[in-house]
């Protein structure tokens, strides 16, 4: 029973394996540019091993957004909006401790891997479009919910639309990165997100204190 069960799940570490070193690869050189045997290399597999998983590169691609992006865009950006009732303050907060981590640990010249692949592939490849889409308009009904909540609590002013600023946030938060990874420039991505935070305080209603250091 011991080796059956260790058999059973060699072919899913396998598996996981190729995705990790998917991402990696395709994060540094694009979907396009990614290379299949650098992919099998880093995964310690065989060309075999990986079209035993995997069809395609393709479908490799979609497992990539579908098992690795979206659970990362759900722990950096919606976890921390979860039963918010003072929605500025935690994206403010999520925005600078992300861009500090990210130009500590130089990802920001390689920008985000969401907007990355949507640039890319989204007028090329309608599967890559649809999952990348759904992925943008569950994160903009995340902050939109989060703001409605914080109207609510008085948080947010009430002439505030939920949907619009939260379309705004979403779009300049890929913006920001976007603009990071074309200037290779940490300054102008510190500008930027200021920026963001300076429209966040601005929904704030008269009287809310501005939490310039988080």
């Amino acid at each position: 029973m011991k080796a059956t069960t260790t058999g059973a799940r060699a072919p899913s570490v396998t598996r996981s394996r190729i995705i990790t070193a998917a991402f990696a690869e395709f994060y540094r050189n694009g979907f396009q540019g990614g290379s299949l045997n650098h992919i099998i290399e880093a995964a310690g597999t065989t060309k075999g091993g990986l079209f035993h998983h995997f069809s395609s590169k393709q479908e490799l691609g979609y497992a990539v957004l579908d098992e690795i992006i979206e659970p990362l865009l759900r722990e950096r950006w919606l976890d921390p909006l979860k039963d918010s009732t003072n929605p500025i303050f935690d994206l403010k907060r999520a925005f600078r401790q992300f861009i500090k981590q990210d130009i500590e640990k130089g990802a920001y010249v390689q920008g985000c891997p969401l907007n990355n692949l949507a640039q890319e592939m989204s007028p090329l490849d309608e599967g890559f479009r649809a999952r990348i889409e759904s992925l943008y308009a569950t994160w903009r009904n995340c902050v939109a919910t989060a703001l409605a909540d914080g109207t609510k609590a008085g948080k947010v002013r009430k002439e505030v639309s939920p949907r619009n600023a939260a379309t705004l946030v979403v779009a300049s938060q890929m913006g920001i990165w976007g603009t990071a990874k074309n200037s290779q420039s940490k300054e102008l991505m510190i500008q930027a997100g200021e920026a963001l935070c300076d429209y966040l305080d601005s929904l704030k209603p008269q009287g809310v204190s501005q939490e310039r250091n988080l």
